[in-house]
């Protein structure tokens, strides 16, 4: 290595150094201290009492923290599954209309949701979901009243109202990520497709869905941390209620630390989360990667 290309790492170091510093502060620091708060029974106030690996056992064994994870997991579905789903579907109808009013509103409409904050959607679909509310209100008027209910408030039906929101959202980050992939792939692909006579299905198998794999990557690991950290929707919408039918680790730990003076549990459920986290996400970059090498 010559002197000019030490003096350039070098500078490339100072560069890099306030934003190491930043997040060595505000994202490392944070974090060991809650693995070493999550070895504690604290309160956040008093004397912290040394409990080893027991904190983590109770959020493995206690069946309200235990499920909380369970319904972040089936979060995912609602989250990343129906949105890249109906994104898929979109950009492929969008793709072979090409042009036209309904394409543009269609897109508006898609788009949306990706510009509203989590919260104020939240309350919005709160609305929607009441007794009186727009969901309710269609439902009775196509004749359906029997199907009316609390959405919301009702233990059957809270979680799935909840990922529904969830869905809606993330459906407009889908789309954008999405069609910006479709506009890289090459037209004359489908030209010569058609011209061999493949159909709509044989087209969307064969060229599209080949031509956006690194982007259905990219939207389902961002999408899937979402449904795992979610947090706003569901403390906006139900608080983790009814009872704890839509509890989530996001909400729970919140709870734990500041509602009930269980910093160590807290702690521990948070890292918990963490390693859920990076157990899903990491295989879903793994196989991304071998499939883009």
């Amino acid at each position: 290595m010559n002197v000019r290309d030490d003096n350039r790492d070098r500078a490339g170091l100072l560069w890099v150094l306030p934003a190491l510093a930043f997040y060595a502060i505000f994202v490392l620091y944070p974090l060991t201290q809650t693995a070493r708060y999550s070895l504690y029974d604290w309160n956040g106030i008093g004397e912290a009492t040394w409990v080893g690996l027991r904190n983590y056992l109770t959020v493995l064994t206690d069946p309200t923290l235990r499920d909380s994870v369970v319904h972040a997991l089936i979060l995912i579905l609602f989250f990343t599954v129906i949105p890249v789903s109906i994104s898929l579907l979109a950009v492929a109808a969008m793709g072979r209309l090409r042009t036209g009013a309904f394409v543009g509103a269609a897109r508006t409409v898609l788009f949306l949701p990706q510009i509203i904050p989590l919260v104020g959607a939240a309350i919005i679909w709160t609305w929607m979901y009441s007794d009186q509310g727009a969901v309710n209100q269609v439902l009775r008027g196509v004749g359906l009243s029997g199907l009316a209910r609390p959405w919301l408030a009702d233990f059957g039906t809270a979680l799935a109202a909840v990922g529904l929101i969830g869905s809606w959202v993330s459906t407009g980050f889908c789309f954008v990520l999405l069609m910006v992939g479709a506009g890289k792939i090459d037209p004359a692909l489908y030209e010569a497709a058609r011209l061999d006579g493949a159909n709509a299905a044989q087209e969307f198998r064969h060229i599209t869905l080949p031509g956006l794999r690194n982007e259905i990557g990219v939207a389902a690991t961002i999408t899937t941390i979402a449904a795992l950290s979610s947090f706003d929707i569901v403390y906006v919408s139900t608080g983790g209620g009814p009872g704890f039918s839509t509890m989530v680790p996001g909400v729970q730990i919140i709870r734990l630390a500041f509602t009930t003076g269980e910093v160590g549990l807290s702690s521990a459920l948070a890292i918990v989360l963490l390693a859920l986290v990076l157990a899903v996400v990491v295989p879903m970059q793994i196989l991304n990667r071998r499939a883009h090498p």
